[in-house]
């Protein structure tokens, strides 16, 4: 069940909205409340086109955020179901957390609280002094350029990196001067962070080779999509210390399973795909979440469709 915040900003709208909650692994209640379900409300759970085709009475699936990689659109889409999603109702929260991972990684804040917990006093590794950088101190390159990575351009701007050591990459030259090829970006950044969905084009795009493109000593964010890099090799890189760290909130499975070899590296920071997961992303996904609803129900137009449904 949700929380008192959620259930009280609901509470209102109980009096035409029949909400109905289920668990992201509970596919026993799931199932029950497919057949009837109208609407759905994603997070993460994938939706394949089985799952669709025991819904007859389905014709809204709503994502709460904006990739809708987990849901099989053309299926619904198919069968005359509306998807929705949510574009740029979590970019305040991932890209802090995105910056909350860069900070972490980069001070390699893990090392450093296990050994005070365990009791060993005053640092005594003299790499400390050598390799924990500022970000201000740092070239910061974001794959891709949306909400996100604009808002954590912001961000490292505000805490002293120059606007001339922010770059990015994206589809295509876009006129910025920030822009970079890939290579490029890869070769010049000491941080580089992804903020992509997750397509036909982009799944691997960091394989091996851009890896090892990327510059010795540099930290690797993940906050889009596990597939997009090639975690084999990234293991490799943060093993051999061509990398120095990473910070992942996305993984090529999900949720981890005990045995991924990330679990068991010092310097990676990880977090289970929940940089997006606060209460004020909360809120502004029910606003959205509700409108539609209201909408369906008044027979007005969906807002941020995805797909096109006739009938």
């Amino acid at each position: 069940m949700p929380g008192d915040r959620v259930m009280d900003f609901l509470a209102p709208q109980t009096d035409w909205l029949d909400i109905r909650y289920c668990a992201e692994d509970d596919d026993d209640t799931f199932y029950r409340e497919l057949t009837d379900a109208e609407v759905i409300w994603h997070v993460l759970r994938p939706i394949s086109g089985a799952d669709l085709a025991k819904a007859p009475r389905l014709r809204l699936l709503h994502k709460l955020g904006a990739g809708v990689n987990t849901i099989d659109v053309d299926s619904a889409t198919a069968r005359g179901i509306a998807v929705a999603n949510m574009p740029g109702a979590n970019a305040a929260s991932v890209a802090e957390g995105t910056v909350l991972l860069i900070l972490a990684a980069l001070r390699r804040l893990p090392q450093l609280d296990q050994a005070t917990r365990a009791g060993a006093g005053w640092p005594t590794d003299p790499t400390l002094g050598e390799t924990v950088r500022d970000v201000g101190g740092c070239t910061v390159g974001l794959i891709g350029y949306g909400n996100i990575a604009k808002r954590v351009e912001r961000i490292v701007v505000a805490m002293g990196t120059p606007p001339s050591d922010v770059v990015h990459t994206s589809t295509r030259d876009d006129g910025h001067p920030g822009w970079r090829n890939l290579h490029d970006l890869l070769a010049i950044s000491d941080i580089v962070s992804l903020h992509l969905p997750l397509t036909e084009r982009t799944a691997g795009m960091l394989d091996r080779d851009a890896l090892s493109r990327m510059k010795p000593g540099a930290v690797l964010v993940n906050t889009s999509r596990g597939p997009i890099v090639d975690e084999g090799a990234l293991v490799d890189a943060l093993r051999s210390g061509q990398l120095a760290a990473a910070g992942l909130d996305v993984f090529a499975e999900e949720p981890v399973r005990d045995g991924n070899p990330l679990l068991g590296l010092h310097n990676v920071v990880l977090t289970p795909h929940v940089t997006w997961y606060t209460a004020d992303t909360m809120r502004r996904y029910l606003e959205l979440a509700v409108d539609n609803c209201a909408r369906l129900r008044d027979g007005r137009d969906l807002a941020n469709l995805v797909n096109q449904v006739h009938g």
